[in-house]
């Protein structure tokens, strides 16, 4: 794990377990996301933070790299075919890419109802209806909904297309480092992994430090992960230009 500089820390603070945040990152600057207890969850979207419209690519990201998940060096593509972010560090090596987040249905059925005006702060609140109070802030409604990433989490899929959620795969102190290769609006929930086998509602703080960090080079792990990710950084490099 590399030491973030203290000068060059932008902000740093926690976000408490099952709740929504979003941070424009400058190109130039990294969000490193820290699960402090261990058994975290981040679910997360991404927009070009100059045009919305421009906005995380699922597909792309997966067929591009030839990857099931996210780990150390891979890049996180928009539908223009440009890399919004790259990952030069993770302690943790499996980030699900394919289960999409919790609805308001699911956390009912799992764990029952409390709302706010019986708990406030500690009510029950999904992931998807997070996600779109934290989209409404920047001015974007149901319709500029995406795809997701669910950092921290692993679900692996056997031969019959069954998919099994694997607790643990997140250890207290995991950590990943997202580097914006252009100006980035990321859009984050820390509630629970839909396929979360948690049978009390979890509340997993995520530290979230914004720093100012050195550009990618050409010798970069993240541009020769694979020949596709060296013409997406030129292809970004175009369009910073």
């Amino acid at each position: 794990m590399s030491t973030i500089a203290k000068a060059s820390i932008i902000t740093e603070n926690v976000i408490a377990g099952g709740w929504n945040y979003s941070r424009i990152i400058r190109r130039g600057q990294t969000l490193r996301l820290t699960d402090l207890e261990g058994g975290g969850n981040v679910s997360a979207m991404f927009y070009n933070s100059h045009n919305f419209s421009e906005r995380f690519n699922l597909g792309d990201t997966l067929k591009i790299q030839h990857i099931c998940r996210l780990k150390e060096n891979c890049c996180i593509y928009s539908d223009m075919g440009r890399i919004l972010l790259s990952i030069p560090e993770s302690s943790c090596l499996w980030h699900d890419m394919l289960c999409g987040c919790t609805h308001k249905s699911l956390i009912e059925k799992r764990f029952g109802v409390k709302d706010y005006q019986e708990a406030h702060n500690d009510f029950y609140r999904n992931s998807y209806d997070s996600l779109l109070i934290e989209l409404g802030k920047h001015g974007m409604t149901r319709r500029d909904f995406t795809e997701v990433v669910n950092f921290f989490s692993k679900v692996v899929v056997d031969e019959k297309g069954a998919m099994t959620y694997i607790p643990g795969n997140s250890q207290a102190g995991d950590y990943i480092d997202l580097r914006a290769e252009m100006d980035t609006l990321i859009v984050l929930d820390t509630g629970m992994h839909p396929l979360s086998d948690a049978t009390e509602y979890p509340r997993k703080p995520i530290k979230a430090t914004l720093f100012c960090s050195a550009p990618s080079k050409i010798d970069d792990p993240c541009f020769t992960w694979c020949p596709e990710n060296g013409r997406g950084f030129k292809t970004t490099e175009l369009y910073n230009a």
